[in-house]
């Protein structure tokens, strides 16, 4: 169980997956009522509670909180219902985390995932459920829409990727510019960990690797910045 406290983060859950969800609110304001008044349109449980209760909960609350489970808007899928599900799509987009571990960069690469319109974002099995709210507050809601799966073994991910036609390309500092690669349709994007980057079992297993071309006279762009630049890259070339 997790609790959503940020305004855009509990509207798009709500919007996405209201029968899962209960809304507590403490003499909530203006913006808070039209909140709850979606909410019980929705046909959302929304409870009254003391300001007691939601300082317990989040100290940052602004008279809401959003009890969810913390498995996303319709559960986490597993990567064969995803690849069923596109099987025969020319353009599929998957997008795999290897120990991108800080929140905020995970709920601004969900942001950016959403924005260009990835398909799934395939991470290891080891979430945490007090990071739900912070995630989602960084994503401004999208971790409500983005699919996602958690895998056991990211390798063995990649294997199973490549039997149902995709390529996979990494980003990595030392690979070929993104705009001189040519991106293929079944394509399965991988971003590298804050300050270690892509491990060496994941960088062997990539058909390509690719960089963001950088000027600056710091080594590297956040993980989370260099991903709405390589998704935007990718879907630039499809003439989206």
């Amino acid at each position: 169980m997790a609790y959503l406290t940020g305004f855009h983060a509990i509207e798009e859950r709500i919007k996405a997956s209201a029968a899962t969800c209960v809304l507590l609110a403490a003499k909530p304001g203006p913006r808070a009522r039209e909140i709850a008044a979606l909410a019980v349109a929705r046909g959302v449980r929304v409870l009254r509670t003391g300001t007691n209760e939601l300082d317990r909960i989040s100290p940052g609350h602004r008279g809401l909180a959003l009890e969810v489970d913390d498995s996303g808007p319709a559960g986490v899928l597993t990567l064969d219902t995803f690849l069923e599900s596109v099987n025969g799509k020319k353009n599929v987009l998957a997008v795999m985390l290897d120990e991108v571990t800080d929140p905020h960069n995970f709920g601004a690469i969900l942001r950016s995932c959403d924005q260009f319109n990835a398909d799934i974002v395939i991470t290891r099995n080891k979430r945490n459920a007090r990071h739900a709210d912070t995630i989602a507050k960084t994503s401004a809601g999208a971790s409500a829409w983005v699919p996602s799966t958690e895998v056991a073994n990211l390798p063995r991910a990649i294997e199973q990727l490549k039997g149902a036609g995709f390529w996979v390309y990494g980003a990595d500092m030392g690979g070929s510019l993104i705009y001189k690669t040519n991106f293929p349709g079944r394509l399965c994007m991988i971003l590298g960990g804050e300050g270690a980057g892509l491990s060496r079992l994941l960088r062997e297993k990539c058909d390509a690797l690719i960089a963001v071309p950088s000027r600056g006279r710091i080594d590297s762009l956040n993980v989370s910045v260099a991903a709405g630049i390589i998704l935007y890259e990718i879907i630039r070339q499809r003439g989206a």
